[in-house]
């Protein structure tokens, strides 16, 4: 019974340190990466579908609990893949943000600072949502949203597209594919 008890609190605490310093490790942006072309378009239509839970009890009513299960962990898979573009799409905005604000123009330093809060915020809920995708690939029948990644996605494709209209009015700016 306290062999047992010792094995929970040691396991319990050793999550806690993985889960400490992964969430450390992936809110740190690179500094030295290169800026060209490493924004990739994220489908915001079909990431929606995949974090639906009515599509997930559509395939629940549907399929036999193994394919389900099969099913499931493949969906969450992929968006556990779209959790991560969002978020490295997010460190490279929080580069852009802060060498735009570092510029000393006033015009951009509104929506610079707007662009790295809505960026870094966007970093902590992807490895909040990564955590709980990868607990859900252990147990397919458990409830998951990523609604919160979407959204905040939603909100930084504006504000980096306001900052790089203030730069440059005539490129366009899109972080995801309509």
């Amino acid at each position: 019974m306290n062999l047992a008890i010792v094995i929970v609190i040691a396991a319990a605490l050793a999550l806690g340190i993985i889960l400490r310093l992964a969430v450390t490790q992936t809110l740190q942006v690179k500094r030295n990466a290169s800026l060209d072309g490493t924004i990739r378009p994220i489908d915001i239509e079909a990431f929606r579908n995949l974090i639906n839970p009515a599509e997930d009890d559509y395939l629940r009513r549907r399929l036999p609990p193994a394919q389900f299960r099969t099913v499931r962990r493949v969906r969450l898979r992929a968006m556990a893949a779209y959790v991560q573009a969002a978020g490295r799409n997010a460190a490279v905005l929080v580069s852009v943000g802060e060498a735009a604000m570092a510029s000393g123009d006033p015009r951009f330093a509104a929506a610079a600072h707007q662009l790295v809060n809505d960026a870094l915020l966007l970093r902590r809920n992807a490895t909040v949502a990564l955590m709980r995708i990868y607990l859900a690939l252990a147990w397919p029948y458990s409830e998951f949203a990523a609604v919160r990644v979407v959204d905040r996605y939603e909100q930084l494709s504006g504000a980096a597209m306001l900052l790089g209209r203030l730069r440059n009015p005539a490129a366009a700016v899109r972080l995801s594919s309509i």
